[in-house]
């Protein structure tokens, strides 16, 4: 099976792409101009916050970036297209030959451009007596459009590469996870040699739904000695089927021109000046070359660059193992809590307990108590584990004789222990490490169940 993708996504602009329309409307029809819906006498404008956001898509997808670019216009007529021409790049990409690393298989890049959105078609009512609403005010959106080589080979491969791909260019272009984003998929899949492409797919699940329903249906066409037509294809989302939607154009079907109202722009300088962030793929893989450390740990740390800058200063004074083993036992287990609260300050703040454990300032085990208190936004209960230990032994005892099945069960699955356990960690709340309530609670389950 071979899959190749071509990924619409939508740039976080204000306006449109060819005129001041805002992107984002309440009502259907509301932010529409002359210009995004292609009347006569109107005259796109480029937005340059669009064209560099694209180029630095391109940059960051390691494609050759040509000297000049233009637009063109492809022309099909289409009820959500009212100029009948998108304004587009196919025959002058903003980059080409790039490629994406994704658990270490390189997905080949063909090609990065920028393009106009269209229309947006509602179907609705029954499937035989369905009717069609059209809502414009998606024309004109700026879109990138990522095109893949083949190089796909599962559903699942396809949903896993998009997901890390998007996670990056979002960063790359500071789109946070709480944003509203729009990203539309065209897949291409061939289990023999002709290809079917199907159109418009929403949603990561959708994609990989897609693909094993039209991987099942060619291959039985195939089994059954039929030949797959080429041929464009829709999803259905509510039958999780695809169907017939047109017959698929070839690209000297489309009468491409040049675009005359935006003429020629030359973009080697400005490639070259544009410094990119770094974005959370980069850095993961900066720090397992600079620190030799396996990717998917380099990968954890590199998510966020305050956990990745705390590692750094870290390792540049203590010994990378005990860095580690402070990291992934005690920090990053309780990140989560910590990083909603994130100020310089409490980083400051983070970086004395980690440092003061390290050296030796602080006990061990008190030291990092304190810290996933501090990291939690708990109150640190010192006083040492044998006080802690006593009243939560209590605890234990109390619980089993309220519930005695649970030690019971515990003799068949080790993880009935887990009720009592999380009994007292609403007890405590957080003032005492889960891991130190579970180390207790499971000794002691140990030693009733051996008696």
């Amino acid at each position: 099976m071979k899959i190749g993708l071509e990924i619409h996504f939508q740039l976080p602009t204000l306006t449109k792409l060819f005129c001041s329309c805002p992107t984002k409307a309440s009502e259907p029809n509301e932010s529409i101009c002359p210009t995004c819906l292609g009347f006569p006498g109107s005259r796109p404008s480029l937005n340059k916050k669009a064209f560099t956001l694209a180029l630095m898509i391109a940059k960051r997808l390691q494609c050759k970036i040509p000297d000049v670019t233009w637009f063109s216009r492809k022309t099909y007529f289409y009820p959500d297209l009212p100029k009948n021409f998108q304004i587009t790049q196919y025959e002058s990409p903003l980059g080409i030959d790039g490629q994406f690393v994704n658990n270490g298989k390189i997905i080949h890049i063909q090609r990065v451009h920028l393009e106009e959105d269209p229309g947006k078609i509602k179907r609705v009512g029954k499937p035989s007596e369905e009717i069609s609403l059209i809502d414009y005010n998606r024309s004109g959106i700026p879109l990138v459009e990522i095109v893949t080589a083949p190089d796909i080979s599962s559903p699942k491969e396809a949903r896993d590469f998009i997901a890390v791909l998007l996670d990056d260019i979002r960063s790359l272009v500071g789109i946070s996870g709480e944003d509203e984003q729009s990203v539309r998929v065209d897949a291409n899949i061939s289990v023999a040699e002709e290809r079917v492409e199907v159109k418009n797919i929403l949603g990561l699940k959708n994609l990989e739904n897609a693909l094993e329903f039209e991987y099942a249906r060619q291959s039985k066409l195939i089994k059954a000695g039929k030949k797959v037509l080429r041929e464009t294809r829709r999803y259905d989302e509510e039958r999780k089927v695809t169907l017939p939607a047109r017959e698929k154009e070839f690209e000297e079907d489309y009468g491409y021109i040049l675009e005359p109202d935006l003429g020629v722009f030359n973009i080697k300088e400005l490639a070259e000046t544009l410094v990119l962030c770094e974005t959370p793929l980069m850095r993961a893989e900066r720090i397992s070359r600079e620190f030799e450390l396996p990717f998917e740990k380099a990968k954890i740390i590199g998510k966020s660059p305050v956990l990745a800058s705390i590692f750094q200063e870290a390792v540049a004074k203590f010994s990378k193992q005990e860095v580690l083993t402070l990291l992934f036992e005690q920090i990053i287990p309780n990140w989560s809590s910590f990083e909603k609260r994130i100020t310089d300050d409490a980083v400051g703040k983070l970086g004395e307990i980690i440092e003061a454990i390290l050296s030796g300032a602080l006990p061990s085990a008190d030291g990092r108590r304190m810290l996933v208190s501090y990291l939690r936004g708990t109150e640190f209960m010192q006083g040492g584990t044998d006080f802690d230990r006593e009243k939560i032994v209590e605890q234990v005892d109390a619980i089993i004789r309220k519930r005695p099945e649970v030690l019971r069960d515990y003799a068949e699955n080790k993880r009935a222990a887990n009720f009592i356990v999380g009994q007292l960690m609403k007890i405590y709340r957080g003032k005492i490490p889960s891991e130190e309530i579970a180390k207790i609670v499971f000794e002691e389950m140990d030693k009733r169940a051996s008696q």
